[in-house]
């Protein structure tokens, strides 16, 4: 990524929750602490079933009185929704704010020449009253500035940043390991911490309960985590969501993601997977690739 180039993630929607017990209700849903986002920190995280399975995940940012919150556009509405399910009685208020604010990402550079930034994942400042998040899951994925669409492009000529291809930012994203797009189709197909959340800053194993909270510890406790979500590099053929994936006829993960950026649900502990090998699907052939940042 240029110190140059930006990224205006039109796959992104932004939603904004305040009112007097907006703390408390997110604390009690999300797998992240909501106590570490301030004005100088924001932090990734997701909402999980009661199960621990994944259904969204988001970043989260101090925004006035409020948090404006930061997700994929296809999970936007039903994110909006199960929140809005959650409200009961909280004297909390949810907007869904997409069609006045867009996310734009650029790199992790270019974020270190403002004065005030500082090289800490979910590090937050403010370009006039918008927020600039270096990226909480991985710096190298860059900074986002979350801003009004009105104020979008005389602000990126006055950054001296120029409009750049999308797709170069999502096989950035894929090729890190991360999933830049099409979080639906894993909803309930996988635990979250099998996301790689605890690496991608994404759980608080010291904070208090959350939904799915139980099997989230339980899974780590008891050192149960024996699949992990990875990319997928195809080397030849064609990938088709959900079949299984194969080493020596035997069947070491599942294809959730088939589409432009593949993602696999991967048994990598076990004694069949090796990473340097060539895996196969019922027609493609393909790699797949541990990221540096995960613990093993």
């Amino acid at each position: 990524m240029k110190n140059t180039e930006v990224y205006i993630l039109d796959d992104r929607s932004i939603l904004y929750i305040n009112g007097e017990d907006t703390k408390e209700f997110l604390q009690n849903l999300i797998s992240n602490d909501i106590n570490k986002v301030s004005d100088n920190n924001s932090c990734f995280t997701s909402l999980l079933s009661p199960q621990g399975k994944f259904l969204y995940e988001f970043i989260i940012v101090k925004h006035k009185s409020g948090y404006l919150i930061d997700c994929e556009k296809s999970q936007s509405d039903q994110l909006f929704k199960q929140l809005s399910i959650y409200k009961l009685r909280s004297k909390v208020e949810i907007l869904n704010l997409s069609n006045e604010f867009v996310v734009a990402a650029f790199s992790y550079e270019k974020f270190i020449e403002f004065n005030e930034a500082k090289n800490i994942p979910g590090y937050t400042i403010k370009y006039r009253e918008d927020p600039i998040v270096l990226d909480p899951r991985n710096i190298f994925l860059g900074a986002r500035l979350i801003i009004n669409l009105e104020k979008l492009y005389l602000s990126l000529k006055k950054l001296d940043l120029n409009d750049s291809n999308l797709k170069n930012y999502y096989s950035l994203s894929h090729k890190l390991g991360i999933v830049p797009k099409d979080l639906n189709k894993l909803q309930n197909k996988l635990f979250g911490i099998e996301c790689n959340y605890e690496e991608l800053n994404g759980i608080d194993f010291k904070k208090g309960c959350y939904i799915g909270q139980e099997n989230t510890a339980r899974i780590k406790l008891k050192n149960k985590l024996s699949k992990r979500l990875f990319p997928i590099n195809i080397i030849s053929g064609d990938l088709k969501e959900g079949e299984s994936i194969y080493v020596n006829e035997k069947e070491i993960g599942k294809v959730l993601i088939d589409k432009d950026y593949p993602f696999a649900l991967i048994k990598y502990l076990d004694e069949n997977f090796d990473q340097k090998l060539t895996f196969k699907t019922n027609e493609a052939e393909i790699n797949i690739k541990i990221p540096d940042w995960v613990k093993l």
